[in-house]
């Protein structure tokens, strides 16, 4: 495989479906990267969106099924999972959570199916899904919304914007500004010290939890991406992309849920610290 090609395949399967408004061609599906680059903020990442929307429809699909067939004999297969998804979570908050929110289980299990589900899709080769699309006339196609940044940090804005709220809900604004203006040092000469240490650490949280999430499953599908490619290298290097494919979907049996766990885990303490009271 020549080194252009290699290059353009890599590009390809990290290259979204985009939507957009292009500043010279109008509202388009943009296709090439340079066109859903110019497309700027107006830019939608339809795959991102879809496999989202989808994930999440597959979790609610799931739990109801579930719920509707649970008994109190024996538990099936899918009941039996559900329940251990739904003790997990409940341990896991009753032990991290140290506030009264009726809110914060079900949004911690939330997340946690939610996100593994989508990490989930790193487990079907990377040619499938977007070989499909090709064939129906989609140049682009990526199927791991987790690689897409703009889902990452929309999930984690979405948890910031809860932080905020239940820190002035809780607090009050007053209490909420001595917070940020007293901490770490507690005299008013320290204030504006206090205040860059706290506003930066609060705005961090949100930046970390996106990138944390981005950045291991990106990484992990462009090796993926690296192994597909040692298919078309002559036959040693496909037995042997064969078997390191194989080595690195089991390694993901382990990525995949701990980065959900994390995500879920860092969501669960943030609330907590915005729940507490000094």
């Amino acid at each position: 495989m020549m080194a252009g090609s290699t290059v353009e395949y890599i590009q390809h399967h990290l290259q979204n479906m985009t939507y957009g408004k292009h500043p010279e061609l109008g509202w388009k599906m943009a296709e090439t990267a340079q066109e859903a680059s110019e497309m700027g903020f107006m830019a939608i990442h339809v795959d991102t969106l879809g496999w989202s929307v989808a994930m999440g429809l597959l979790f609610l699909f799931l739990f109801r099924k579930a719920a509707k067939r649970a008994s109190s004999g024996v538990p099936g297969g899918l009941q039996n999972l559900v329940e251990m998804s739904f003790d997990f979570v409940d341990k896991l908050v009753k032990e991290t959570f140290h506030g009264r929110n009726p809110l914060i289980a079900p949004l911690a299990l939330t997340i946690f199916v939610w996100i593994f589900l989508m990490n989930s899709l790193k487990w079907l080769p990377v040619d499938w899904i977007p070989g499909v699309a090709h064939a129906l006339g989609a140049d682009y196609f990526k199927i791991v919304p987790t690689t897409d940044p703009n889902a990452t940090f929309g999930m984690s804005i979405g948890v910031f914007i809860l932080v905020i709220f239940y820190s002035i809900k809780i607090k009050g604004v007053g209490g909420f500004a001595k917070e940020l203006s007293f901490t770490p040092f507690n005299h008013w000469l320290f204030i504006p010290i206090n205040l860059i240490l706290e506003l930066i650490a609060l705005f961090t949280k949100p930046v970390s939890l996106a990138l944390r999430l981005f950045g291991n499953m990106y990484a992990g599908e462009v090796v993926f991406i690296l192994i597909a490619l040692m298919f078309g290298a002559g036959l040693f290097m496909g037995v042997l992309g064969l078997g390191l494919q194989w080595v690195w979907a089991v390694f993901h049996i382990l990525v995949i849920p701990l980065q959900a766990f994390i995500f879920m885990v860092l969501t669960v303490v943030y609330l907590s610290s915005a729940h507490e009271d000094h």
